[in-house]
């Protein structure tokens, strides 16, 4: 059996190979497999959840479409579908800052339900909001390896930079959380 056929050690590969012969059930497990981590990656990229399912939307439309085109390589199906995701969201925030708006949007409610404390509520909020004020390749490096449990490998693989590259873009990434939220650390522990 030759690699193709095998799909080349990927455990998407089967999926991919039945999805480029139209079979629509794999394309439903390959959905199943991957769509909450897409939808995460777009979420924390955008902070619009709309937004994010309109983006895995896509993804998984050019999954389909381009099934039949894709080639086992040294990067798994799934490294292929979070860089498609990513540059998906780039392209969101590039169009967001080229429009002129007159009111801001309504962001969507992705925090935790009602049962957690409000103090938890309070951490997470602002962690996010630090996040977002992160630079886009910073954001998406912290995303992708912090948010999509992605090794640095699979991640540089995604963002298309050298391992080197990405875990600089970690390490400033981290420092400019550490700077934004370490003066409000204070004031949430005292109100514990």
């Amino acid at each position: 059996m030759d690699e193709r056929a095998s799909g080349g050690g990927d455990p998407d590969g089967p999926l991919v190979e039945r999805m480029a012969r139209g079979d629509h059930e794999a394309a439903r497990e390959l959905v199943d497999r991957h769509l909450s981590n897409i939808l995460g990656l777009a979420a924390r990229m955008l902070g619009n959840r709309h937004e994010a399912e309109d983006i895995a939307q896509d993804v998984f439309l050019r999954v389909w479409t381009h099934a039949g085109a894709w080639q086992p390589g040294p990067a798994r199906f799934a490294t292929w579908m979070h860089r498609v995701a990513l540059n998906l969201c780039f392209d969101r925030l590039r169009r967001r800052r080229e429009q002129v708006m007159d009111e801001l949007p309504e962001r969507a409610d992705d925090g935790p339900d009602p049962a957690h404390s409000l103090y938890a509520n309070q951490v997470a909020q602002r962690v996010a909001e630090a996040v977002a004020e992160l630079p886009e390749r910073q954001r998406a490096a912290i995303t992708l390896c912090h948010y999509e449990g992605l090794g640095n490998i699979e991640a540089a693989q995604v963002m298309e930079v050298t391992v080197e590259a990405l875990v600089s873009l970690l390490g400033r990434g981290r420092r400019a959380l550490r700077k934004k939220l370490m003066p409000e650390r204070e004031s949430l522990l005292g109100d514990l």
